[in-house]
Protein backbone atom coordinates (compact mmCIF):
# COMPACT_ATOMS: atom_id res chain seq x y z
CA UNK A 1 0.00 0.00 0.00
CA UNK A 2 1.14 3.45 -0.70
CA UNK A 3 0.99 6.31 1.88
CA UNK A 4 -1.04 9.32 0.80
CA UNK A 5 1.20 12.10 0.76
CA UNK A 6 0.86 14.94 3.17
CA UNK A 7 -0.29 18.50 2.42
CA UNK A 8 3.18 19.57 3.54
CA UNK A 9 4.86 16.84 1.27
CA UNK A 10 2.51 18.17 -1.42
CA UNK A 11 3.47 21.72 -1.07
CA UNK A 12 7.48 21.16 -0.44
CA UNK A 13 7.46 19.33 -3.61
CA UNK A 14 5.57 22.06 -5.53
CA UNK A 15 8.26 24.64 -3.56
CA UNK A 16 11.35 22.27 -5.14
CA UNK A 17 9.66 22.35 -8.57
CA UNK A 18 9.77 26.20 -8.73
CA UNK A 19 12.74 26.49 -7.26
CA UNK A 20 14.31 23.93 -10.38
CA UNK A 21 12.52 25.96 -12.80
CA UNK A 22 12.99 29.59 -11.66
CA UNK A 23 16.75 28.55 -10.92
CA UNK A 24 16.81 27.43 -15.23
CA UNK A 25 15.01 30.40 -16.06
CA UNK A 26 17.59 32.80 -14.06
CA UNK A 27 20.27 30.62 -15.57
CA UNK A 28 19.70 31.47 -18.76
CA UNK A 29 18.81 35.05 -18.52
CA UNK A 30 21.44 36.01 -16.77
CA UNK A 31 23.88 34.45 -19.42
CA UNK A 32 25.42 36.50 -21.58
CA UNK A 33 23.40 36.17 -25.18
CA UNK A 34 20.88 35.16 -22.76
CA UNK A 35 17.92 38.29 -23.89
CA UNK A 36 20.08 39.34 -27.18
CA UNK A 37 20.14 35.86 -28.74
CA UNK A 38 17.03 34.55 -27.62
CA UNK A 39 14.38 35.94 -29.88
CA UNK A 40 11.37 35.40 -27.37
CA UNK A 41 12.34 37.88 -24.90
CA UNK A 42 14.88 40.18 -26.92
CA UNK A 43 14.63 43.66 -25.46
CA UNK A 44 13.58 45.66 -29.37
CA UNK A 45 14.14 48.59 -30.00
CA UNK A 46 12.10 50.95 -27.74
CA UNK A 47 8.36 50.47 -29.16
CA UNK A 48 8.30 54.64 -28.96
CA UNK A 49 10.92 55.45 -30.33
CA UNK A 50 10.32 53.15 -33.79
CA UNK A 51 10.63 56.20 -35.89
CA UNK A 52 13.84 57.47 -34.45
CA UNK A 53 14.90 53.66 -35.49
CA UNK A 54 14.01 54.07 -39.07
CA UNK A 55 15.46 57.56 -39.27
CA UNK A 56 18.58 56.80 -37.81
CA UNK A 57 18.94 53.93 -40.35
CA UNK A 58 17.78 56.48 -43.28
CA UNK A 59 21.18 58.25 -41.90
CA UNK A 60 23.53 55.42 -42.36
CA UNK A 61 23.69 55.06 -38.18
CA UNK A 62 22.87 51.10 -38.82
CA UNK A 63 26.15 50.86 -36.32
CA UNK A 64 24.52 52.92 -33.48
CA UNK A 65 21.69 50.79 -33.92
CA UNK A 66 22.85 47.77 -33.61
CA UNK A 67 25.22 48.78 -30.24
CA UNK A 68 22.39 49.86 -28.84
CA UNK A 69 19.99 47.31 -29.45
CA UNK A 70 22.86 44.98 -27.87
CA UNK A 71 23.14 47.05 -24.87
CA UNK A 72 20.25 47.22 -24.11
CA UNK A 73 20.27 43.40 -23.59
CA UNK A 74 23.33 43.39 -21.72
CA UNK A 75 21.75 45.45 -19.18
CA UNK A 76 18.68 43.18 -19.10
CA UNK A 77 21.14 40.32 -18.76
CA UNK A 78 22.92 41.53 -16.08
CA UNK A 79 19.65 42.94 -13.84
CA UNK A 80 18.35 38.74 -14.29
CA UNK A 81 21.16 38.25 -11.77
CA UNK A 82 19.14 39.84 -9.10
CA UNK A 83 16.36 37.16 -9.52
CA UNK A 84 16.80 34.49 -7.71
CA UNK A 85 16.93 35.65 -4.13
CA UNK A 86 13.48 37.40 -4.67
CA UNK A 87 11.91 34.29 -6.63
CA UNK A 88 13.81 31.87 -3.82
CA UNK A 89 12.48 34.87 -1.00
CA UNK A 90 8.57 33.91 -2.81
CA UNK A 91 8.67 30.49 -2.54
CA UNK A 92 9.75 29.83 0.85
CA UNK A 93 6.98 32.22 1.68
CA UNK A 94 4.08 30.17 0.13
CA UNK A 95 1.77 29.03 2.45
CA UNK A 96 -0.84 25.90 1.81
CA UNK A 97 -3.19 27.52 0.82
CA UNK A 98 -1.34 29.42 -2.09
CA UNK A 99 0.72 26.19 -3.08
CA UNK A 100 -3.13 24.37 -3.40
CA UNK A 101 -4.05 27.25 -5.23
CA UNK A 102 -1.52 26.92 -7.52
CA UNK A 103 -1.80 22.97 -8.56
CA UNK A 104 -5.76 23.66 -8.54
CA UNK A 105 -5.26 26.80 -11.02
CA UNK A 106 -3.67 24.57 -14.46
CA UNK A 107 -1.49 26.30 -16.40
CA UNK A 108 0.33 29.45 -15.31
CA UNK A 109 -1.20 29.69 -12.30
CA UNK A 110 2.66 29.41 -10.49
CA UNK A 111 4.14 31.96 -12.93
CA UNK A 112 0.73 34.23 -11.49
CA UNK A 113 1.89 33.66 -7.84
CA UNK A 114 5.24 34.48 -8.59
CA UNK A 115 4.40 37.72 -10.60
CA UNK A 116 1.95 38.69 -7.95
CA UNK A 117 4.75 38.38 -5.28
CA UNK A 118 7.88 39.08 -6.68
CA UNK A 119 6.65 42.13 -9.09
CA UNK A 120 7.52 44.91 -6.81
CA UNK A 121 10.70 43.35 -5.72
CA UNK A 122 12.14 42.82 -9.20
CA UNK A 123 11.43 46.32 -9.94
CA UNK A 124 13.06 47.02 -6.85
CA UNK A 125 15.84 45.49 -7.40
CA UNK A 126 16.21 45.41 -11.00
CA UNK A 127 16.04 49.55 -11.31
CA UNK A 128 19.52 50.24 -9.77
CA UNK A 129 20.98 47.01 -11.59
CA UNK A 130 19.49 48.19 -15.22
CA UNK A 131 20.73 52.00 -14.43
CA UNK A 132 23.85 50.46 -13.21
CA UNK A 133 24.46 48.45 -16.76
CA UNK A 134 23.58 51.19 -18.56
CA UNK A 135 25.92 53.29 -17.72
CA UNK A 136 28.44 50.49 -17.54
CA UNK A 137 28.06 49.80 -21.17
CA UNK A 138 27.19 53.44 -22.10
CA UNK A 139 23.71 52.34 -23.44
CA UNK A 140 23.15 56.44 -23.12
CA UNK A 141 26.27 57.42 -25.60
CA UNK A 142 24.70 54.95 -28.23
CA UNK A 143 21.22 56.42 -27.71
CA UNK A 144 21.55 60.01 -27.04
CA UNK A 145 23.27 60.40 -30.59
CA UNK A 146 20.79 58.88 -32.08
CA UNK A 147 17.55 60.75 -30.17
CA UNK A 148 19.74 63.95 -30.22
CA UNK A 149 19.73 64.01 -33.93
CA UNK A 150 16.07 62.60 -34.38
CA UNK A 151 14.78 65.28 -32.28
CA UNK A 152 16.31 68.12 -34.10
CA UNK A 153 14.70 67.05 -37.44
CA UNK A 154 11.23 65.80 -35.66
CA UNK A 155 9.86 69.33 -35.65
CA UNK A 156 10.68 70.07 -39.43
CA UNK A 157 9.51 66.46 -40.25
CA UNK A 158 5.94 67.25 -38.43
CA UNK A 159 7.30 64.45 -36.19
CA UNK A 160 6.67 64.53 -32.01
CA UNK A 161 10.26 65.09 -30.14
CA UNK A 162 11.17 61.34 -28.28
CA UNK A 163 12.94 60.54 -24.64
CA UNK A 164 11.94 57.57 -23.47
CA UNK A 165 13.47 56.90 -20.40
CA UNK A 166 15.38 53.76 -21.09
CA UNK A 167 16.00 52.34 -17.01
CA UNK A 168 12.17 51.60 -17.00
CA UNK A 169 11.69 50.88 -20.45
CA UNK A 170 14.73 48.02 -19.58
CA UNK A 171 13.59 46.91 -16.63
CA UNK A 172 10.29 46.32 -17.36
CA UNK A 173 10.81 44.30 -20.42
CA UNK A 174 13.40 42.10 -18.58
CA UNK A 175 11.18 41.34 -16.08
CA UNK A 176 8.68 40.38 -18.42
CA UNK A 177 11.50 38.51 -20.37
CA UNK A 178 11.85 36.40 -17.28
CA UNK A 179 8.58 35.60 -16.61
CA UNK A 180 8.05 34.92 -20.09
CA UNK A 181 11.23 31.75 -19.75
CA UNK A 182 9.66 31.13 -16.05
CA UNK A 183 6.40 29.93 -17.59
CA UNK A 184 8.20 28.07 -20.15
CA UNK A 185 9.58 26.15 -17.18
CA UNK A 186 6.00 26.01 -15.70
Amino acid sequence: TTIPLSNDEVVKGLKEALTVGITNSVNITSLTDGFLKNNEIRLPFPEDAIKVKEKALEWGLQGQVEKFETTLNRAAEEAAKEALPIFKNAITGMSLQDGFTVLKGGNGAATKFLKDNTTAGLMQAFAPKVQEAIQKVKLTDYWNPIVTKYNTAAPLLGLNKVNPDLNDYVTQLAIDGLFKMVEKEE
